[in-house]
């Protein structure tokens, strides 16, 4: 029998707190017998919203937040501050070892913050990135993109890192065997490229620890030409709002179309099982949230406007994340590369 996961869930964050994100954990406590929730936030809200469901309450404690990190507080004044706010109480408890995972869809500040300085980064690590599954037309399905997020700043050592840490998940979870590593550039020749990327590339190239195939084009990732899309977080954002705003405005046309005529609105319904699951490969909840990578214990970022699914899905990751002994996996090849 498979260990226990604790997870923190930050019950007070996000667009539809603490609606969906009480919903979302339940519907996580029916699909793994192997998870325990604590839900952080405003005790008696919380409580209402667990009281429409049917649980296993043995698994499940609510911890009271008296205090709340807003979207549009400056991150380190708010974590310095407001110590009894869901962000901060559950990234303490990570950091004494009491859960093993912490998820929000609250601030991304507070959580980036708050992962660096109350969790901490694992020794060797120089950052910790925000790295997000994404979909594309591969084997299995999405390609993970590193960073997206928290390092806007990178240095070529720590796309190295990102290169490992991303393979190594992308290994252990999505079980993808020797997952290509590629860097993000603006063309495929070596010499291409601003001086980051120019000083990265033979790093990548000379590291023994991945399978690096040289630089991939953004026009090739949603075909899945990588399996570990490797960048700083500058970039990475860009890359990773793109794809989400793309994706609403196709799937807005799709719809449009199906319902301009009769005739379409007669086709439609011939294709829309067909369209539906299709549809489904290319929506980013059903991989949960963004992990970040390199901590002392798990935190993981999901959308602000997150609903039931994704919450669900997020909470699952840590379960799998824990199983898989990622930590574990990413301390020794990191002491290993630095001996």
């Amino acid at each position: 029998m498979a260990a226990q996961t604790k997870v923190v869930l930050d019950a007070m964050g996000g667009d539809h707190a603490p609606q969906e994100i009480v919903k979302g954990g339940v519907e996580a406590l029916e699909k793994s017998t192997d998870l325990f929730l604590y839900m952080l936030g405003d005790e008696e809200a919380v409580k209402r919203e667990l009281g429409k469901y049917t649980y296993d309450e043995s698994r499940v404690e609510v911890i009271h937040c008296s205090e709340t990190i807003e979207m549009a507080e400056p991150p380190v004044r708010a974590v310095q501050k407001k110590k009894d706010s869901s962000i901060v109480k559950g990234m303490t408890m990570i950091r004494k070892g009491e859960a093993d995972a912490f998820v929000s869809a609250g601030s991304t500040g507070a959580v980036l913050v708050g992962g660096q300085l109350l969790v901490g980064r694992l020794k060797g690590i120089e950052r910790a990135p925000l790295a997000p599954l994404i979909p594309t037309d591969n084997e299995k399905g999405c390609s993970l993109l590193i960073d997206c997020g928290a390092n806007v700043d990178a240095r070529p050592s720590m796309l190295v890192q990102f290169a490992k840490m991303g393979s190594i998940y992308m290994e252990s979870i999505m079980g993808v065997q020797n997952p290509k590593v590629g860097i993000v550039n603006i063309g495929a020749e070596e010499e291409k490229g601003n001086a980051l990327v120019k000083e990265t590339f033979p790093l990548l190239k000379e590291c023994p620890d991945i399978n690096f195939v040289g630089s991939v084009e953004a026009r090739d990732i949603p075909a899945g030409a990588v399996d570990v899309v490797v960048c700083e977080a500058f970039t990475g954002n860009i890359i990773l709002k793109m794809y989400e705003g793309v994706a609403l405005m196709l799937l807005a046309k799709v719809k449009k179309g199906l319902l301009s005529t009769l005739r379409s609105k007669i086709g439609a319904l011939m294709v829309k099982p067909a369209l539906k699951k299709t549809l489904k490969a290319f929506s980013m909840d059903q991989y949960g949230g963004a992990p970040m990578l390199g901590l002392k214990g798990l935190v993981v970022k999901t959308h602000g406007n997150s609903e039931s699914v994704e919450i669900a899905n997020s909470i699952l990751q840590c379960v799998q994340f824990k199983e898989a002994k990622i930590n574990e996996k990413i301390s020794g090849q990191i002491s290993h590369s630095e001996a």
